[in-house]
């Protein structure tokens, strides 16, 4: 039977990777904006998983308030990444300094 540990350490793997991913690669802003939601779906992962667990659904209703940021976060992202490559046809990170008016 899976336990509340097993769930617990995905979750740590995800996260783990995500502050990896993040830390080796701070060029590109597709991999950094991938980072934070594989780290947003690790901490989905234990709020669920935490939530089964203890019999209380606020976890899993905090995990609606979670996604909504995470898609927000994505769509802003994504707006920011389309502004710099049509800018600079770039997606380096460091370009982002060039596109204040």
């Amino acid at each position: 039977m899976i336990s509340l540990a097993h769930f617990l350490v995905v979750g740590a793997i995800l996260f783990a990777i995500s502050v990896v991913g993040i830390w080796l690669n701070r060029r590109n802003v597709i991999v950094i904006l991938m980072a934070i939601e594989l780290m947003l779906l690790a901490v989905n992962t234990n709020f669920v998983a935490f939530s089964h667990y203890l019999g209380d659904p606020g976890g899993q209703v905090f995990v609606f308030f979670v996604l909504t940021v995470a898609a927000a976060e994505a769509a802003i992202g994504l707006a920011i990444l389309v502004n710099l490559f049509r800018r600079l046809d770039t997606v380096n990170v460091e370009d982002l300094d060039q596109l204040k008016g």
